[in-house]
């Protein structure tokens, strides 16, 4: 590739393209806050001068915006693909999904804990609580067959169940590491959601129906 084809492809100063850009610009927002960092501080960590940044970017504002989008693109794709899926009854697929959206956070696991740390207070951080209300609604409705199919217990309010379970798998972007193994780490998970600790499932409250005919009692 010749040196005019090569600039051609890339937008910006020589030495940084737009991908250098978002990943310091995340790290930057994770670290500082959203609103405690400016442009002028990507510029610094970068070696740049603030007018420089903007031949990447047009602004801090599409830097969060893309960062939002690649977390939240990602959980959809997730979602719709196990959605997609034929032969899966209603516990399969939401242990499945469980199983992918800790995947999706550990490969994603910059822009995912950026999107879980959004307030709202932008219109672009508004625009993003409002994608991600979307989909909790499609992980509840989950939630919810699997309970009219009897596999989850009746007892507890879908939503409930669902924000619970989800807010585990948000949890992990406190103490997880990118180089983590995500097969291994989501098969745990999910085993101790569904499973619980016990070698045996627990049986419910009396008169639930949830638990009783599902393994060994203890």
């Amino acid at each position: 590739m010749t040196a005019r084809a090569e600039g051609a492809g890339r937008r910006g100063r020589p030495g940084h393209d737009q991908r250098d850009v978002l990943r310091v610009a995340v790290d930057l927002f994770n670290r500082q806050g959203y609103d405690a960092t400016s442009v002028g501080d990507v510029a610094r960590e970068l070696g740049l001068t603030k007018s420089a940044i903007y031949h990447h970017v047009p602004s801090k504002e599409h830097l969060l915006q893309s960062a939002i989008d690649e977390a939240l693109d990602a959980l959809t794709a997730a979602l719709d693909t196990v959605a997609a899926s034929d032969g899966l009854d209603a516990e399969q697929r939401l242990r499945e999904v469980v199983r992918s959206s800790v995947t999706v956070l550990v490969r994603h696991l910059p822009a995912v804990t950026l999107l879980l740390r959004v307030h709202g207070n932008t219109p672009v951080e508004k625009a993003a609580l409002a994608r991600r209300r979307g989909i909790d609604e499609r992980l509840a409705d989950m939630v919810r067959q699997a309970v009219d199919e009897g596999v989850l217990r009746d007892d507890l309010d879908p939503l409930v169940i669902s924000r619970l379970l989800f807010g585990m798998v948000n949890s992990l972007v406190e103490w997880v590491r990118p180089d983590v193994d995500e097969d291994a780490l989501a098969a745990s998970l999910a085993a101790l959601a569904f499973d619980g600790l016990t070698h045996g499932a627990l049986p419910g409250p009396a008169g639930s129906g949830s638990g009783s005919d599902r393994g060994t009692r203890r």
